[in-house]
Order: C-alpha cells, then structure tokens, then sequence
C-alpha cells in the first residue's frame, strides 16, 4: 500500500513533465498509445474475469467438483474438457483446482484437460477474443476449437501415456474453518487481478514496444513466412505469459501479423507459458513439468496451426 500511495504521489509530481516529454517523442507517444489501447480494452474483461473466479473459489469446492466428474477416462476426459468453459478464470486459478481433482482420486487425464480448458475456451475469454476482434466471428470459433482440442489431446495422451510417479508434490491439507466465504472470495479476486495484471501490463508494454522498436520490414519478412511466423507467436506466448482474459488485445494490437500466427499466439498461451510451468513445477513437481509443458507447446502449435488453415486460411 506504501508503494501504491508513493506512486500516487510521484505520479501527481512529475506527470505533466513525463507528460510533456511523450508528446514530444514521437515513438514514445506512439508506443504509450498502443499500451493505454490494450490496458484500457481488456481491463474490464480481466475484472470480470477474477470476480468469477473468487465465486469459484468460495461456492465450488473441488472436492464437488472431483464427485460430478465420471469415473472412465474417456468420458471424463469430455467432461472435464466441456465443463471447463463453465468455470471462468485464468491459468493461475486452474493450476490448484486441477492439482486438487487429480489428488482426490478423479481421473488424472480430466483434471488435466480442465487445467487446461477453462482458461482458455470460457465465456469470459471468447467475449473479450470477440471484442478484441470485431467483425471476425471465425477468430472466436478457431480459438475455442483449437483450445478445446488442446486440451482434449493432453487428457487422452496423459490417460495413454502418463505415470503417477511423474507426480512428485504432495497436495497440502485443507484446514477447515478459517474464514468466511466472503473472505475466500476477496483473497482470490485480489490474488488472480494482482497476478494478472502484472502480466497484462508487461504484455501491453511488449506489444508497445514491439510496435516502436522492431523494424517494419522484419513483421512484412514474418508475415510473409508463415511458419516462422507461427514458431515466432508460439515462443511470444510462452515468454510473455499473459492473462487469457487480456491476451486478445495483445494479439489483435498486432496487426502487421497474419491471422493464423495470432491464433496460435492465443491458444499456446494459456496453455504453456512460464509462469504455468514454474506452477505446475510446484504444484505436481518437476518430473512432471518437464514432460507436460514441452508436449503441450507442441500439440496446442499443431491445433492452432490446422484449426487455422481450416478456419482462417493464411490470412
């Protein structure tokens, strides 16, 4: 709170000189623009978007949740996929939940396919996808299609091929009886908007900057080599680590970048990114990791990339 009001304060001091000096510098106006464009736009979204998942976290115990889901793989694989988008939030609150269903006895594969569907094909997420990119419905439908196959890929190769001494990090004990719903909902809402909108604001300054600083001719060199281009967004998405609440209007602030390398910049992201795979190091352990991250990069590039020249062409 002491930085908060201390930034305030510098803010108040200095803002009409740094003012001053923006307006003055022509890139830095342009690049203050693209972010105030992208913060502005997907600021209500990423709000909404915590509120809900502090209901989740307050009314939808996991325990609930590991009970609805059936007991063959196969269909709780489709379950758990299809159920995601009932449950709005970011990666960041997944991550627990999934942990939580995968250590109550639920099948593995479905905790897995929800961790990775619901942030990425929910209500919230194709809305703010949809404003991100007006008049272009088949962006929305691409996304969810290839999310949802994302997700229900992982779960049927995890039901193939996973082991459960891959699974190394105890799940913690729930302590009963320490605080009221009320108090679970604000600690959730103000951890996930705390988190995500840190990233927001490093992925609203990268697309700022990549608008000032990277060459033109380099996005035309992209743009007209598609799969550098893809192989490019994939890797963006995982450095970057936004929020799949907020990533759209990075995506579409890019618009010297065909449709096809956005799309899979959108499905990698809430899929795989750094800050998932240091949560999914300490929620499920490192062998885990390893093993889970690098084959979901692969696998959400690969239904992106079909999803899109199906849906989107080499637009």
């Amino acid at each position: 709170m002491q930085i908060l009001v201390l930034g305030i304060v510098a803010l108040a001091v200095f803002g009409g000189a740094l003012r001053g000096f923006v307006v003055g510098t022509p890139d830095l106006a342009t690049a203050a623009t693209v972010f105030c464009g992208i913060f502005v736009q997907a600021i209500p979204f990423l709000a909404l978007g915590v509120v809900i998942s502090g209901l989740v976290a307050a009314f939808v115990s996991p325990d609930r949740l590991a009970r609805w889901l059936p007991r063959r793989p196969a269909a709780a694989i489709l379950t758990a996929g299809v159920g995601g988008a009932a449950l709005p939030g970011c990666e960041c609150g997944s991550v627990p939940v999934a942990r939580r269903l995968f250590g109550e006895g639920a099948v593995g594969a479905a905790a897995l396919t929800f961790m990775l569907a619901a942030p990425a094909i929910n209500p919230v997420v194709l809305v703010a996808t949809a404003v991100a990119f007006p008049g272009q419905p088949q962006m929305v439908a691409a996304r969810c299609i290839a999310s949802l196959l994302t997700a229900l890929a992982m779960g049927a190769l995890w039901s193939r091929f996973g082991r459960g001494e891959w699974i190394t990090r105890r799940l913690p004990a729930i302590r009963q009886g320490e605080g009221s719903r009320w108090a679970v909902f604000t600690e959730a809402a103000r951890h996930d908007f705390l988190q995500a909108a840190s990233f927001l604001v490093i992925g609203a300054a990268a697309a700022a900057v990549l608008q000032v600083v990277v060459p033109p001719w380099l996005f035309e060199h992209l743009a007209g080599q598609l799969i550098l281009g893809i192989l490019t967004m994939a890797l963006l998405a995982v450095v970057l680590s936004l929020c799949s609440e907020a990533d759209a209007f990075v995506a579409a602030s890019l618009t010297m970048l065909p449709l096809l390398p956005r799309l899979v910049f959108l499905v990698v992201g809430p899929a795989v990114d750094l800050k998932l795979f240091a949560m999914q190091t300490g929620m499920f352990g490192r062998a885990f990791a390893v093993r889970f991250a690098p084959a979901t990069l692969v696998v959400a590039t690969l239904a992106a990339t079909g999803v899109g020249l199906l849906m989107l062409g080499a637009q």
